[in-house]
């Protein structure tokens, strides 16, 4: 087929064969028609059904998909790393527009790709590089996090928070102290055990560390990892948990607290707009509660009606600027490059040390 000329003067007309060469790599379709303004790709890290990360973006990608009959999109998912670039080069060469790359371990690949395609254009998640061509986005979920520590602070009788995460980085880092300074804020005695995974999306791993964690007395379960599993542990368990990207109370049941979840759309539209209008610029996207971005998930059911109070309070508190969630610990007055890729040791309330 072929595309439609961009209303983006910067890029030139280059036919489309779609992605047959992407042998292997399991893609989604478009709305777009036979011709579209904006063509835009998405490159998961994990299995669009994780439940979790990547779920979340394809909901975006959705959302954006279905409001814009001028756009064509497509996703390729499961691309380990060390395939990124070859899967972005291919999009480039195929004559996409914008072409976004959804985890961290991207960022090099992508930027090596945006070098040699000036008139394609690259958004990186999670990571802080930048070119012409290529801009950067995340949400400041830390403020979700913060609050659904606060919840957890709250309904825990043992006074231990078990947090299952990722990698040893500052983004899972800044998670991690927002979730402990939330409990602490209500909860002065309660402290946060930590189990790393190395790994975004590895269930079974993502089990074990939960149990382990179980084992040593938490009472509440969080995590930051592209699957629930932690989170039917937990049920398994009866304690409770909370979750991250995206809803997950059927995996928690009854045992469900809530979770920090994305509304990556909200990012999205804007940004293919920018591109059909022309208007599009590397930038730095970093918003928090009150661009939609990001929020809670609804409450579970048998979460206590003062915990959703006391929570919203402090929501709204955020939300107004009325309180900033680093505020009297060690990172307050810290800058937003700081805090976005520097922050690496633990706040007091979390037990041990980050691994280096």
């Amino acid at each position: 087929m072929k595309r439609t000329i961009s209303r983006r003067d910067a890029i030139s007309t280059v036919g489309a064969t779609g992605l047959a060469a992407l042998a292997g790599c399991a893609g989604g379709g478009s709305s777009g028609g036979d011709e579209a303004d904006v063509r835009a790709a998405w490159v998961y890290i994990s299995e669009v059904g994780d439940l979790g990360w990547s779920w979340a973006h394809n909901e975006g990608r959705k959302a954006v998909d279905e409001e814009f009959d001028w756009l064509e999109t497509d996703y390729t998912e499961s691309v380990a790393p060390g395939d990124s670039e070859r899967v972005f080069r291919q999009y480039a060469n195929d004559g996409y527009d914008i072409i976004f790359g959804c985890t961290f371990e991207y960022q090099d690949p992508m930027a090596t790709v945006a070098a040699d395609n000036p008139d394609t254009l690259f958004e990186h998640n999670t990571g802080y590089v930048t070119r012409e061509n290529m801009g950067r986005y995340m949400g400041r979920v830390y403020e979700a996090r913060y609050l659904a520590g606060q919840a957890a602070g709250m309904v825990t009788e043992a006074n231990s928070l078990g947090y299952v995460a990722a990698f040893p980085i500052p983004e899972v880092i800044r998670g991690i102290n927002a979730f402990a300074l939330g409990a602490a804020s209500v909860n002065d005695e309660a402290s946060v055990k930590v189990r790393w995974t190395n790994s975004w999306f590895d269930p079974p791993t993502e089990s074990e560390a939960a149990n382990a964690l179980i084992d040593e007395g938490v009472d509440v379960m969080a995590q930051h990892q592209d699957s629930p599993a932690a989170l039917t542990a937990a049920a398994d368990a009866d304690i409770w948990a909370t979750g991250y990207d995206a809803p997950m109370q059927e995996q928690a049941g009854d045992n469900y607290l809530t979770s920090p979840i994305w509304h990556w759309e909200e990012f999205y539209g804007p940004t293919v707009q920018s591109v059909n209008d022309g208007t599009w610029e590397s930038d730095a996207y970093w918003e928090g509660l009150d661009s939609g971005i990001c929020s809670l998930d609804d409450w579970g059911p048998e979460v206590p009606q003062d915990v959703q109070e006391s929570v919203g309070e402090t929501e709204s508190a955020i939300v107004n600027d009325d309180l900033d969630v680093w505020s009297g610990s060690a990172f307050e007055g810290e800058s937003d490059e700081f805090l976005f890729q520097e922050m690496s040791s633990y706040v007091e309330n979390v037990e041990g040390s980050v691994p280096q």
